[in-house]
Protein backbone atom coordinates (compact mmCIF):
# COMPACT_ATOMS: atom_id res chain seq x y z
CA UNK A 1 0.00 0.00 0.00
CA UNK A 2 1.39 3.15 -1.00
CA UNK A 3 1.04 6.14 1.42
CA UNK A 4 -1.14 9.29 -0.31
CA UNK A 5 1.82 11.70 0.11
CA UNK A 6 4.50 9.58 -1.67
CA UNK A 7 4.70 9.80 -5.46
CA UNK A 8 6.86 9.34 -8.18
CA UNK A 9 9.08 12.34 -8.61
CA UNK A 10 10.07 13.93 -12.24
CA UNK A 11 13.20 14.73 -13.45
CA UNK A 12 12.78 18.32 -12.76
CA UNK A 13 11.28 18.38 -9.45
CA UNK A 14 12.27 20.26 -5.93
CA UNK A 15 13.55 18.20 -3.26
CA UNK A 16 13.37 19.12 0.77
CA UNK A 17 13.72 16.49 2.76
CA UNK A 18 17.45 15.73 4.06
CA UNK A 19 19.24 12.64 4.15
CA UNK A 20 17.40 10.66 7.50
CA UNK A 21 20.17 9.05 9.54
CA UNK A 22 19.91 5.35 9.83
CA UNK A 23 19.12 4.30 13.46
CA UNK A 24 20.15 1.37 14.69
CA UNK A 25 18.34 -0.44 17.79
CA UNK A 26 20.28 -2.23 20.57
CA UNK A 27 18.42 -5.68 21.04
CA UNK A 28 15.59 -5.88 23.08
CA UNK A 29 11.20 -5.36 23.11
CA UNK A 30 10.06 -2.41 21.34
CA UNK A 31 6.35 -1.52 20.63
CA UNK A 32 5.54 -1.00 17.08
CA UNK A 33 3.32 0.61 14.66
CA UNK A 34 2.80 -0.89 11.46
CA UNK A 35 3.50 2.10 8.92
CA UNK A 36 2.73 0.42 5.42
CA UNK A 37 2.72 -2.92 3.72
CA UNK A 38 3.45 -3.68 0.07
CA UNK A 39 1.80 -7.15 -1.70
CA UNK A 40 5.41 -8.74 -3.38
CA UNK A 41 6.08 -12.01 -4.75
CA UNK A 42 8.60 -14.65 -2.91
CA UNK A 43 10.49 -16.69 -6.13
CA UNK A 44 11.37 -19.38 -4.12
CA UNK A 45 14.35 -20.62 -2.41
CA UNK A 46 16.02 -24.18 -0.34
CA UNK A 47 13.51 -23.31 2.36
CA UNK A 48 10.58 -22.34 0.76
CA UNK A 49 8.69 -22.35 -2.09
CA UNK A 50 7.46 -19.65 -4.43
CA UNK A 51 4.29 -17.95 -2.76
CA UNK A 52 3.04 -14.47 -1.95
CA UNK A 53 4.76 -12.54 0.62
CA UNK A 54 3.98 -9.28 2.59
CA UNK A 55 6.93 -6.76 3.04
CA UNK A 56 5.69 -4.80 6.33
CA UNK A 57 7.49 -1.18 6.97
CA UNK A 58 7.32 -1.36 10.97
CA UNK A 59 8.08 2.11 12.73
CA UNK A 60 9.60 2.17 16.22
CA UNK A 61 9.52 5.80 17.55
CA UNK A 62 12.64 5.73 20.28
CA UNK A 63 14.67 8.73 22.12
CA UNK A 64 16.72 8.80 19.28
CA UNK A 65 14.52 9.50 16.77
CA UNK A 66 12.22 7.13 14.57
CA UNK A 67 13.52 3.87 13.22
CA UNK A 68 12.01 1.43 10.58
CA UNK A 69 12.20 -2.40 10.16
CA UNK A 70 11.09 -3.72 7.01
CA UNK A 71 9.90 -7.46 7.58
CA UNK A 72 8.73 -10.20 5.61
CA UNK A 73 5.95 -11.98 5.82
CA UNK A 74 5.76 -15.21 3.55
CA UNK A 75 1.86 -16.75 3.16
CA UNK A 76 2.95 -20.62 3.16
CA UNK A 77 1.63 -23.07 5.00
CA UNK A 78 5.41 -23.79 6.25
CA UNK A 79 5.15 -20.01 7.74
CA UNK A 80 1.79 -20.53 9.16
CA UNK A 81 2.89 -20.30 13.19
CA UNK A 82 4.68 -16.88 12.30
CA UNK A 83 1.90 -15.39 10.18
CA UNK A 84 -0.13 -16.32 13.44
CA UNK A 85 2.17 -14.42 15.82
CA UNK A 86 1.96 -11.51 13.71
CA UNK A 87 -1.58 -11.22 13.63
CA UNK A 88 -1.81 -11.94 17.60
CA UNK A 89 0.66 -9.45 18.07
CA UNK A 90 -1.78 -6.45 16.36
CA UNK A 91 -4.52 -8.28 17.77
CA UNK A 92 -6.53 -9.55 14.69
CA UNK A 93 -6.17 -13.32 16.49
CA UNK A 94 -7.28 -14.95 19.20
CA UNK A 95 -4.95 -17.82 20.34
CA UNK A 96 -6.34 -21.04 19.03
CA UNK A 97 -8.94 -19.66 17.15
CA UNK A 98 -8.88 -20.02 13.12
CA UNK A 99 -8.46 -16.05 11.65
CA UNK A 100 -9.23 -14.83 7.88
CA UNK A 101 -6.63 -12.72 7.82
CA UNK A 102 -7.30 -9.32 7.23
CA UNK A 103 -4.87 -7.24 5.52
CA UNK A 104 -6.97 -4.01 4.81
CA UNK A 105 -6.51 -3.40 9.15
CA UNK A 106 -2.94 -4.03 9.17
CA UNK A 107 -1.75 -0.23 8.42
CA UNK A 108 -2.05 1.47 11.59
CA UNK A 109 -1.70 -1.40 13.75
CA UNK A 110 0.61 -1.79 16.54
CA UNK A 111 2.33 -4.06 18.59
CA UNK A 112 5.45 -5.53 20.37
CA UNK A 113 8.18 -7.46 19.24
CA UNK A 114 11.61 -8.58 20.28
CA UNK A 115 14.28 -6.73 17.49
CA UNK A 116 17.60 -8.03 17.23
CA UNK A 117 20.67 -7.04 15.61
CA UNK A 118 21.90 -8.69 11.94
CA UNK A 119 25.36 -8.29 10.74
CA UNK A 120 25.89 -8.91 7.09
CA UNK A 121 28.34 -8.35 4.21
CA UNK A 122 27.52 -5.54 1.55
CA UNK A 123 28.31 -6.59 -2.14
CA UNK A 124 31.58 -4.37 -2.28
CA UNK A 125 32.76 -6.24 1.05
CA UNK A 126 31.17 -3.40 3.55
CA UNK A 127 30.53 -4.72 7.08
CA UNK A 128 27.02 -3.82 8.39
CA UNK A 129 24.10 -4.12 10.84
CA UNK A 130 20.59 -4.18 10.95
CA UNK A 131 17.58 -4.38 12.89
CA UNK A 132 15.42 -7.32 12.25
CA UNK A 133 12.32 -9.03 14.25
CA UNK A 134 12.99 -11.62 16.20
CA UNK A 135 9.60 -12.74 17.50
CA UNK A 136 5.78 -10.95 17.66
CA UNK A 137 4.69 -10.52 21.51
CA UNK A 138 1.08 -11.31 21.63
CA UNK A 139 -1.22 -8.48 21.90
CA UNK A 140 -2.66 -9.22 25.30
CA UNK A 141 0.49 -10.07 27.05
CA UNK A 142 2.76 -7.62 28.57
CA UNK A 143 6.72 -7.80 27.82
CA UNK A 144 7.55 -4.92 30.07
CA UNK A 145 8.85 -5.50 33.70
CA UNK A 146 6.27 -5.43 36.49
CA UNK A 147 6.48 -3.19 38.99
CA UNK A 148 4.81 -1.68 42.28
CA UNK A 149 4.20 1.86 42.94
CA UNK A 150 6.93 3.41 45.61
CA UNK A 151 9.58 0.26 45.12
CA UNK A 152 12.16 1.14 42.68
Amino acid sequence: MENINERELDWNDTIEKDASEYILLQEGDYDFTVESFDRARHPGSEKLPPCNKAVLKLRINTEKGTAYITHNLFLHTITEGMLSAFFTSIGQKKKGEPLRMDWGRVPGSTGCAKVGVRSYTTQNGDQRQANEIKRFYPKDSSTAPSFKAGEF
